[in-house]
């Protein structure tokens, strides 16, 4: 499932997670061979701040920029059966957090006090002060293939959490299936099946709910974005792979209203995605 759609909206420019980088150093410690403490600091907006597309005022991906607000991330896991050789079925339990140093605009009340809806707001949001957000990760093996540490099936959960007043997305949790190698003429292919859902803040629920009283009942209310996907990976040979993949949105942008129909509008209609990966190691 990659980096969580939590961080990537609530954050600016997405976070540090492809494809924008962000300048960082990062440390790992080992306390012993089942518990690691992980920590990094990055540069809190790698596209630099404006409105629109971050990919349009980072085109290149290469700002390295060093002078934003800064952003903390920190990890704690335990491993268990863990060892190379070992019989057991391995898994691990990670508990993150997150702290960004910038600005960040209220989802409801303009800098005046009243919702940004009310004909008397000033237009420009409330500024508060940093963000935060956390995050918990449960990976278990379900099977192990005879003789292997790496081929079998497993499976994974994760949620995280952030404030409603100033993050689209305060509620996050996905979880899903992989199997790994479970032929032994295809011991390097892999299959998965994940479901996602991203939850809309109450903060900005009760702004579409302001805009509903002056706009009509017609206007959509935002209130969760669901995912359902699968993927293949085919390796063609050592060093290449495919990767095809399917994706089903439910509710995409927690149900918005489609920017190309007319006021209020209708809210956008539930999507599907194919997409196709390929992957060169040399």
């Amino acid at each position: 499932m990659g980096w969580p759609a939590i961080t990537s909206l609530d954050l600016p420019s997405g976070g540090p997670s492809p494809p924008l980088a962000a300048m960082g150093t990062r440390l790992l410690v080992n306390i012993t061979d089942q518990l690691s403490i992980l920590g990094g600091i990055f540069d809190g907006n790698q596209a630099g701040p404006g409105p629109g597309d971050p990919q349009e005022r980072n085109r290149y991906g290469v700002n390295f920029r060093i002078n934003d607000p800064p952003l903390l991330l920190g990890q704690i896991q335990y491993a268990w059966n863990n060892k190379k050789g070992d019989p057991n079925l391995t898994g691990q339990v990670k508990f993150g957090g997150w702290r960004h140093f910038g600005q960040f605009s209220d989802l409801q009340l303009a800098s005046n006090g009243v919702s940004l809806s009310a004909p008397t707001s000033s237009g420009t949001p409330l500024m508060l002060g940093g963000d935060i957000g956390g995050w918990a990760v449960f990976e278990q093996q379900l099977y192990r293939v005879p003789k292997s540490d790496d081929r079998g099936i497993g499976i994974f959960a994760r949620v995280s959490g952030a404030p409603a007043d100033r993050n689209l997305i305060d509620l996050y949790a996905d979880t899903g299936l992989e199997f790994i190698g479970l032929s032994d003429e295809r011991p390097d292919d892999k299959f998965g099946i994940a479901a996602g859902y991203a939850h809309v803040s109450k903060r900005a629920q009760a702004l579409d709910f302001d805009y509903r009283a002056l706009a009509g009942p017609a206007w959509p209310v935002r209130s969760f974005e669901g995912l359902l996907t699968a993927v293949y990976q085919y390796q063609v040979r050592d060093g290449w792979t495919l990767q095809p993949n399917f994706q089903y949105i439910i509710r995409p942008g927690g149900g918005a209203k489609d920017p190309t129909g007319p006021l209020p509008g209708r809210a956008l209609k539930n999507a599907a995605v194919f997409g196709l990966r390929t992957t060169l190691k040399f």
